[in-house]
C-alpha cells in the first residue's frame, strides 16, 4: 500500500485482500454475510469493487477472517479511507449511463485511467482505445437488436472519452496492440470510413502511445487465441477484460492473467512486426482511396 495509491487501485487492493483471505479461511460469501448480518449482495458488491467497505466494517470482518497482523491491518484500513475519499462521482457512474454501461465496463474504465501498460488482443475489430467516431458508431449500429439507440448512443460517446483519456496520457501508458489480419480488412462502416480510422491509427502508432502488429492469415492458428481481450498492468497486478458482443467480464485471478500475459507475449514475437504491419496497413488505405474515388465517379 502506497501513499499514492489512486482511490480506484486502493480500492482494488481492499477487496483482493478480502476475497483471498475469505478463500483461504474456508468461507462462503453467504457464510461471511451471515456472520457480520449482512446481506449476501452487500459483500458481493464489496468484493466485486462496486461499493467501497467502511473502516468499521472492515475492522470487523477482517476479525472474522482472522486477520490481525497490525501492519496488515494499518495498511488495508488506509487503503479503504483513500478508496472513499473520492469527492465526486466520475462521469461514467452519471445516471444516464446507468443503463449503458455493465459493471465490468465501469471497472475497465477505472483500470484504464490508472494502468501502465494495456495488452489488446483483438479479433474481429479496431481495439476500443483507439476507434474514431465514425468506426465506433458503424459498429455499433450492428447491436440494433440488443441495445436502444440511447444505450447504442452512451456507448459510443464512452468509447470516445475512454480514448481521449488515454491518448492523452503520452508518457504515462503504453498500448500494445496485436489485431488479426482481418481486423485490418473489414471494412465496417464502408471504405471512407474505415480509410479514416487506419490513417488515424497510423498517427498514434507514429506519436508512439500506440504499438500494433498483425496476426497473418499464414501463422499457424494453434499458437493464436481464440476471442479478443484487454489486458491491463496496474499497480499491484494485472485484469483481464474481455467482451464478446454486449456482454463482458473483467477477470482478476492472476494464474488467469499471468497465463494470458505469456501466451500474448508469444503471439506477439511470432506476429508481424511494427513495419510490416504499418506497410500492410499502407496498402489497405491505398486500396480503400482507390474504391473511394472509383464509386465517386461512377456517380458522375
Amino acid at each position: 500500500m502506497t501513499e499514492g495509491d489512486s482511490p480506484t487501485i486502493a480500492r482494488r487492493r481492499v477487496r483482493l485482500a478480502l476475497r483471498e483471505a475469505r478463500e483461504s479461511a474456508g468461507l462462503t460469501q453467504n457464510q461471511v454475510a451471515e456472520e457480520m448480518e449482512w446481506s449476501t449482495s452487500k459483500v458481493i458488491r464489496i468484493e466485486n469493487g462496486d461499493v467501497s467497505i467502511s473502516a468499521n466494517d472492515l475492522r470487523s470482518v477482517l476479525i472474522l477472517l482472522g486477520i490481525r497482523d497490525k501492519s496488515v491491518v494499518a495498511g488495508l484500513l488506509a487503503a479503504t479511507r483513500i478508496a472513499r475519499s473520492r469527492s465526486r462521482k466520475p462521469w461514467y457512474q452519471a445516471a444516464d449511463f446507468h443503463t449503458a454501461l455493465t459493471d465490468d465496463l465501469r471497472k475497465l474504465i477505472e483500470y484504464e485511467a490508472e494502468a501502465t501498460q494495456i495488452r489488446s488482443y483483438s479479433v474481429y475489430y479496431i481495439p476500443g482505445q483507439v476507434q474514431t467516431h465514425d468506426y465506433a458508431t458503424a459498429l455499433m449500429s450492428r447491436y440494433e437488436e440488443d441495445l436502444s439507440e440511447e444505450q447504442r448512443t452512451k456507448r459510443v460517446d464512452t468509447r470516445m472519452r475512454r480514448r481521449e483519456a488515454l491518448l492523452a496520457r503520452t508518457g504515462d501508458v503504453q498500448m500494445l496492440h496485436l489485431v488479426d489480419e482481418s481486423v485490418l480488412r473489414r471494412t465496417v462502416g464502408g471504405p471512407s470510413v474505415f480509410a479514416d480510422q487506419l490513417r488515424d491509427l497510423k498517427t498514434h502508432v507514429s506519436s508512439g502511445i500506440v504499438r500494433i502488429r498483425m496476426v497473418p492469415f499464414t501463422l499457424d492458428v494453434s499458437v493464436t487465441n481464440n476471442a479478443s481481450f484487454d489486458l491491463l498492468k496496474m499497480s499491484g497486478g494485472e485484469a483481464l477484460y474481455r467482451e464478446t458482443g454486449v456482454g463482458d467480464e473483467m477477470i482478476e485471478d492472476q494464474l488467469v492473467t499471468a497465463k494470458h500475459h505469456a501466451r500474448y507475449d508469444r503471439v506477439w514475437n511470432d506476429a508481424a512486426d511494427e513495419e510490416d504491419t504499418i506497410q500492410f496497413i499502407d496498402a489497405q488505405i491505398k486500396e480503400l482511396e482507390r474504391t473511394v474515388t472509383d464509386r465517386a465517379r461512377r456517380k458522375h
